[in-house]
């Protein structure tokens, strides 16, 4: 069953995040009131709504380096992640994890980035070569 993905969380101002998932993501806005905003995710639906931004913490292992947890992204397939690396260094993003490769070689070989928004939200995107290895082990 294929399906489309909901995740509603807090950020603090409403035009950084168009300028931000609008802008530099490039995601397609939905609906809105003066107090939330919906955002077409690749894909998927992100509804942010004026409030706290959730806590992190550094506490997830992703190799020799420590993410934020908890966080979220999206998968894609690679051209789609090298374009968006690409937009995403241009517009000089601080990444937490910056464009690279992982698991070379290897059943799930995997690019990955991390990077918040304006907030503090962690986000990380993935890309594969084939998405049929998503699972690989």
């Amino acid at each position: 069953m294929q399906s489309l993905f909901h995740l509603a969380f807090n950020v603090t101002d409403l035009d950084q995040t168009r300028a931000f998932y609008g802008g530099v993501l490039a995601c397609r806005e939905g609906r809105s009131t003066t107090t939330w905003v919906d955002f077409d995710f690749f894909g998927h639906q992100l509804s942010m709504h004026l409030g706290e931004p959730f806590k992190t913490t550094p506490t997830g292992h992703v190799g020799d380096h420590l993410v934020p947890m908890p966080h979220f992204g999206v998968v894609l397939a690679l051209p789609d992640w090298q374009a968006l690396a690409q937009r995403l260094t241009d517009a000089n993003i601080d990444f937490i994890l910056p464009p690279q490769l992982r698991f070379a070689g290897q059943p799930g070989e995997q690019w990955t980035m991390f990077f918040c928004d304006p907030f503090g939200n962690p986000i990380e995107i993935k890309g594969f070569a084939s998405l049929d290895a998503l699972y690989a082990s």
